[in-house]
């Protein structure tokens, strides 16, 4: 499919914890987020950590908002985190909290207990993803307070109201999440998928909803799997809610296909791969979801 070149006609809502790229006017009922894009290190963060600025940059989902940025050009809007994840997660509930990361008790309200605190990965993560502790001290926790109240809530909130805004006007939402993932080991002869879909196993999306997207991947020449070993987080269970108008699917792209995972830079396939993901875009804008399952 050829894209005509058409000027930008987004508005660009910045804040200190997110952007937000608003076409004029939305003419899709779909929301594209990019919660673990961000990259705005707060200088007593580096100041704090153990790690350098580069292995802390490994919890990235580097440059994918870049990836998704024609969605407001197609009439969707686009929201993305300025704040890294390992500085607060917005993918986790607002409260994932390890006792042992900080000097004194917690709350007993706190989810100390999720899977994600004891992998060392929650609202406030303890380590990076390839596994090396992130500080050199205990935290307090009104330090965890404050991330909450100035990057997760506000980001949730804009998040919430793209949402709320979408389905009012459209009757619907398709809310899709989108992150990428490292290079995964062949399975037997399988060579490992490009994209995974991430439905929480059916239940956060209609499957009417799912198979248009993987059929629009697949058209673009991915390799598709679903929810294996991505499910989708926080975002997509707490927001999907199918009998109630709101679909969500998270989206795992192979970061080999646009940028060099030791160095955290930008290949030569970024471009190309970009392009494609205009293409799926452009084909999720302009189908027809006015009848989408509601269950």
């Amino acid at each position: 499919m050829d894209l005509p070149v058409r000027p930008d006609t987004s508005n660009a809502v910045e804040t200190a914890a997110y952007a937000v790229l608003m076409p004029e006017p939305q003419r899709a009922p779909l929301v594209f987020a990019s919660p673990h894009s961000g990259r705005r290190y707060p200088p007593q963060f580096l100041a704090a950590a153990r790690l350098d600025a580069h292995a802390l940059r490994r919890s990235e989902d580097s440059f994918v908002e870049e990836l998704f940025e024609s969605a407001p050009r197609h009439g969707c809007p686009l929201i993305h985190a300025l704040f890294p994840r390992v500085w607060c997660d917005p993918n986790r509930e607002p409260w994932e909290l390890d006792p042992e990361m900080f000097d004194s008790e917690l709350p007993a309200w706190v989810n100390a207990a999720s899977p994600r605190v004891g992998a060392g990965l929650g609202t406030i993560a303890r380590i990076v993803a390839t596994g090396e502790p992130i500080y050199r001290r205990k935290l307090s926790f009104a330090e965890a307070e404050e991330r909450i109240a100035t990057c997760w809530r506000p980001y949730h909130e804009a998040l919430a109201g793209l949402i709320a805004a979408t389905r009012e006007r459209f009757g619907l939402c398709l809310l899709i999440d989108c992150h990428s993932m490292p290079t995964l080991t062949a399975q037997g002869p399988l060579r490992p998928p490009e994209i995974i879909l991430g439905d929480a196993h059916g239940t956060s999306a209609s499957p009417s909803a799912v198979r248009r997207l993987e059929e629009a991947f697949l058209e673009a020449g991915f390799s598709v799997r679903r929810n294996d070993p991505y499910a989708g987080g926080y975002v997509t269970r707490h927001y999907g809610r199918p009998h109630h108008g709101v679909h969500a699917v998270q989206i795992e792209i192979a970061r080999t296909l646009y940028m060099d995972e030791e160095r955290i830079v930008r290949h030569g396939g970024f471009d190309a791969l970009r392009d494609r993901l205009e293409r799926v875009i452009a084909t999720l804008a302009t189908a027809d979801w006015a009848m989408l399952e509601r269950g």
